[in-house]
């Protein structure tokens, strides 16, 4: 069988039309033909089903050669169109050349027509695979700049010297650069000052090396606002169908969140690993703080002024209220502190705190408050927020050593989602908001960026513990509160502290007053405590100011001189909250089954208990922070019995 060939032939000479199909089969073709002579003929065939070849006469009584050429190429620009003729003239056979026949042969001399043909349909061929590859290319570029303007993401492309040559919409706005000024290496300009070598030195470090598979890197970016932006940058090889290295496409991203995310997440570490420190050394450090400063204040009352040993116990004193502050301070980081939540407008704690924090901060610094006309009250611990303020009044002090002025602030403010958006552990929804803010140096980025971890201090050594503000951070976020923080060297630093709105009714918080001397009473209080030397000292203490004290080593041994004593009443529970086979709070459930009027005063140097995490909250219950001195001691008795 020969070799299939579909022909229409234009021709209206039956006898020329079978001497081309008896040429084509001598030569081994088994054409399947059409012969048309007309122009409607011709323009149904050419619809009726794809050909392989087109075989023209030139010179025809309907029309000539060139118009069948051009309704042709209408239709098919790679359809291979070949004159045959027994008229045509050198010239004429030229000009259809021009016009976009294929060849042209004389009807006298068919010899070569079939190697015509054989080449005609070879380069048909490559003619029609190299239309199919431009239009799949045009597809695919189509494609690739569609998604490139719709993507999130920026996209580059670079040539095999690590040049850009392209840059989408997203990659731009990322630089902020025009598309001139990211070709080259004029992308380096967006980079950070700081981060411009580096990158540079990577990127071609890996453009030198072609068998590299991937490129991976993150820098920071030159911003007007002076935020740390922060970009990450892939590229990959670009390889055609022979595996030949042709350039490298990459994308730009928008990392910024992620990165304040892993401080977050560092931050949140650090704050649990300072946690297990502090809760695991609380308990028993707070318990002999207890013990040290109660019998040390005991010791001082009954030493003479004169007598030469006073100084020495007023020194054990100190050292061990440093000792317990610096305790307390690590539990307020590490957010283990028990609170005593009230809800309490904060315009009346900064009140309350002016005369102090004029003392505070000296002479030569101003100190404004600005409370607002509407109530900013929030659920917390009053005494935590005082200590909030006052860490971060003196923090502006330290930082304005030739004077300046400090602003306290006090309103509402929504921290609405896109803010939430922006700080994940905010949730949004209204907040009082107390803004801090000194006219002092500023801080740097690499400052602001250690901020709030412990033991992280730019004051001289022996000057600050380090715990100041990451004290505040722990009770802030204690408090489901958020902290925000601007600074720079021309308008000093800002804090804004922001705590949940309270709807609930505020109670009046007292004011402070001088130091007086200790309550006293006759009440009966049944003191349960762990701890020997603790024990003897409230006991000792509270039998001082007029108290009967039952004191007792565990839970079971309290049971045992409850049930003894039978119906004779005790007004107070006092007891530590973790002790060994019985906790605190066990006991107390116990106990208000026998008593139910029982007052129950809670002590413990750390606890994380489920009854105190939200703070006390239990009518008739109270909580009182080892180590604690002896007058806090007898004023907490007080406070619990005539409540």
């Amino acid at each position: 069988m020969g070799k299939p060939l579909r022909l229409l032939m234009v021709e209206d000479s039956e006898n020329d039309a079978e001497l081309i199909m008896y040429e084509l089969r001598r030569a081994g073709f088994d054409p399947v033909h059409e012969r048309v002579d007309e122009r409607g003929d011709l323009r149904m065939a050419l619809e009726k089903q794809p050909w392989d070849i087109v075989i023209s006469d030139y010179a025809m009584p309907q029309f000539t050669g060139l118009d069948a050429l051009q309704m042709v190429r209408q239709k098919d620009v790679n359809l291979p169109f070949i004159i045959v003729s027994g008229t045509i003239g050198e010239d004429i056979a030229v000009g259809a050349m021009q016009a976009g026949a294929n060849d042209y042969l004389m009807k006298g001399n068919l010899i070569r027509l079939s190697v015509v043909i054989e080449r005609e349909l070879r380069e048909a061929a490559v003619r029609r695979q190299r239309q199919e590859t431009e239009q799949a290319l045009k597809e695919s570029e189509a494609v690739f700049r569609s998604l490139s303007a719709s993507s999130p993401m920026g996209i580059f492309m670079a040539d095999l010297q690590g040049h850009t040559t392209y840059t989408n919409r997203q990659c731009r706005a990322l630089l902020k650069l025009t598309m001139m000024e990211t070709l080259g290496e004029g992308w380096a300009k967006a980079i950070h000052p700081e981060d411009q070598e580096r990158m540079l030195e990577e990127w071609f470090a890996f453009v030198a090396k072609p068998g590299n598979v991937g490129f991976s890197a993150e820098c920071r970016l030159q911003t007007r606002e002076k935020a740390s932006h922060w970009i990450r940058v892939q590229a990959f090889p670009m390889r055609n169908e022979d595996a030949e290295l042709r350039g490298y496409v990459g994308t730009v991203e928008d990392v910024t969140e992620r990165k304040h995310l892993e401080a977050q997440l560092i931050q949140a570490q650090k704050v649990e690993a300072v946690g297990r420190l502090a809760g695991g050394v609380a308990h028993d450090f707070n318990n002999i703080l207890t013990a040290i400063m109660g019998y040390s204040e005991l010791m001082s009352q009954r030493i003479r002024p004169d007598d030469p040993l006073r100084q020495n116990v007023e020194e054990i004193k100190t050292a061990a209220e440093r000792a317990a502050s610096l305790t307390r301070q690590l539990l307020a980081f590490s957010r283990k502190q028990v609170l005593e939540l009230k809800v309490f407008d904060v315009r009346d704690t900064v009140a309350n705190l002016e005369k102090m924090l004029h003392r505070l901060i000296g002479e030569d610094i101003e100190l404004v408050t600005r409370a607002g006309t509407v109530p900013t009250c929030v659920k917390a611990d009053p005494g935590q927020i005082e200590q909030v303020i006052m860490n971060m009044v003196v923090n502006a002090r330290d930082a304005m050593p030739k004077g300046g002025n400090i602003t306290i602030e006090t309103s509402i403010r929504t921290l609405d989602r896109e803010y939430a958006r922006r700080n994940p552990e905010v949730k949004p929804g209204e907040y009082v908001m107390l803004t801090i803010h000194d006219s002092g140096t500023g801080m740097s980025d690499e400052v602001k960026a250690h901020l709030f971890e412990p033991f992280f201090t730019t004051k001289p050594q022996g000057k600050g513990t380090g715990l100041g503000l990451a004290t505040c951070y722990g009770i802030v976020k204690q408090s489901d509160g958020h902290i925000a923080v601007s600074s720079d060297s021309e308008h000093g630093t800002k804090f804004e502290v922001y705590l949940p709105l309270a709807q609930e009714t505020p109670v009046a918080l007292p004011r402070r007053e001088q130091a007086q001397d200790l309550p006293h009473g006759n009440e009966t209080i049944l003191a349960v405590e762990d701890e020997a030397g603790v024990r003897e000292l409230v006991k000792l203490l509270l039998h001082s100011l007029g108290y009967t004290v039952l004191a007792a080593a565990s839970g079971e041994e309290a049971l045992k001189i409850l049930r003894e004593r039978g119906d004779q009443q005790i007004h107070l529970l006092l007891t530590d909250m973790i002790m060994p086979q019985m906790s605190g709070r066990i006991l107390a459930e116990q106990v208000r089954k026998i008593l139910p009027q029982i007052k129950v005063l809670f002590t413990s140097g750390y606890t994380d208990d489920e009854i105190l995490n939200d703070g006390i909250r239990e009518p008739g219950l109270a909580f009182l922070q080892k180590p604690y001195t002896n007058a806090t001691l007898a004023h907490k008795v007080r406070e619990s019995l005539d409540s």
